[in-house]
Formats: structure tokens, sequence, C-alpha cells
């Protein structure tokens, strides 16, 4: 039987440190909720705003899956293995901590904001190589359909993880939509609204709500606005 879940945009945590404004859909922080500890191996799933010339100053990770999704703005990332890069709207970062990493995160301008969206996942294999990946992709080739953007083969579309986990996004115009058919039968999707309103599996969704399906080998997403912006992610329910 389908099982599904329905986190809504403002039953988010919240964290607003003047620099940084930041939403949690999982606990995070300083909030903590018993009842939004995860999505299977999705752990994290922040909304962060950091205001011009802000950021995260240097700090460790370790024996975790790190994707960063920039939504506006330019984000300079540093970290110590000599990698130093901007990611721009379009751009997919990750990072497998692995062992042990340190990084930085701050906002490029002086006068814009930076929103993007910091995803962690739980990984399948402990104390890797650290390793950092970054590309681009045309935003043009997710119109109307969902393009993957992450998987856990390094040869397939997009960038790669230690985990089962495939993310894809799409950007659609108001009354069109697309089949998504779940790649492993113990995974599920968790969808998160971008931008706009769309209603999946009869569920109506509005910007920067999240909905998690499991237990279903297909979800069926429709736009019920112009330029509505939807990201999946798929991931293990038992990892």
């Amino acid at each position: 039987m389908k099982n599904t879940v329905l986190h809504k945009a403002e039953s988010r945590g919240e964290a607003n440190h003047g620099w940084l404004h930041s939403r949690h859909t999982f606990s995070f922080a300083d909030y903590y909720n018993p009842r939004r500890m995860n999505f299977g191996a999705l752990r994290v799933l922040n909304d962060d705003t950091v205001e011009a010339g802000r950021g995260f100053g240097t700090h460790p990770h370790d024996n975790m899956e790190i994707i960063s999704i920039p939504l506006e703005g330019d984000l300079e990332h540093k970290d110590s293995m000599g990698n130093v890069s901007v990611i721009r709207y379009g751009d997919i970062q990750v990072m497998s901590a692995g062992t042990g990493i340190y990084h930085s995160e701050y906002n490029k301008s002086k006068d814009t904001r930076v929103k993007f969206l910091q995803i962690w996942v739980f990984t399948n294999r402990a104390n890797v190589t650290p390793r950092y990946d970054q590309i681009t992709l045309d935003p043009a080739e997710r119109h109307n359909k969902f393009r993957q953007v992450l998987s856990p083969d390094e040869k397939d579309e997009g960038v790669w993880i230690y985990q089962d986990a495939w993310f894809h996004l799409g950007t659609f115009d108001k009354g069109m939509g697309a089949d998504y058919t779940v790649k492993k039968s113990d995974n599920g999707v968790y969808a998160f609204i971008i931008k706009g309103s769309v209603t999946i599996d009869g569920t109506v969704l509005n910007e920067r709500d999240g909905f998690g399906i499991w237990n279903s080998d297909k979800i069926s997403v429709m736009a019920n606005s112009q330029d509505a912006e939807v990201l999946l992610m798929e991931v293990p329910m038992n990892y």
C-alpha cells in the first residue's frame, strides 16, 4: 500500500541569524522534531538564504553525502582538498565527506543574496576518501520533463554519490507534467516544490512544500502554475 507524508512549507523549522535565514524540513541544529528526523536516507533538506558578503566559515563534515543546489546568486566554495569554485543557478555540487573534510561557503556578491538548497544523504560506504564534484546543467533540458542530476553511477547523468539515490529536476508550464518511475522497489521519493504549485498523485503542493511517497512504483506530477519547479529525490527507505 502506498504511503505518503506531507510537510507544508510553513511547518518547517526556522533559524534566523541575521546573515543567514534557513528553513529546515528535517531536524537540524537547534530545530528538533522527533517526527521529522529524516525521510529514509535523506537526512537534511535546508532552504538557505545568505546575505551579501556573508557565509559559513570553515567547518568539518564526515561520512555524509552533501549536495548543494543554487537557486539564486553566486556561492563561493573552498575546501581542504584545495578546491575553490563558485556555484550558480544551473549548477549542482556534491561532496562525499568520507573520512573528513573541511569547507567554507560564502556569498560572493557584495550586494545581492544567495539562495540555495543544502541536502545531506546518509552514505552507504563509510570512511571513503573525500571527493568533490560540480557540474553545470542547462535548465532548458528540464523544460516540461524531469532531468536526472544525481545518481549512484559516476558514468551516468549528473553528479554521483555513495548511495542508491537519484535526483531529478523539472520545470513545467501550467497544465504540463510528467510521470516518474521509481528505480528501486524499496526506495521512496521525496518531492520538494522549489517554485509554483503542482499536483502529485492527487495532492496539491505549493512553493517549498515537501511530499514523501513510498511503497509506490510511479508518481505523477502536474503543474498548476506557470514555471513550476520540482526537485525529486529518490532515496532508500531502509539504509
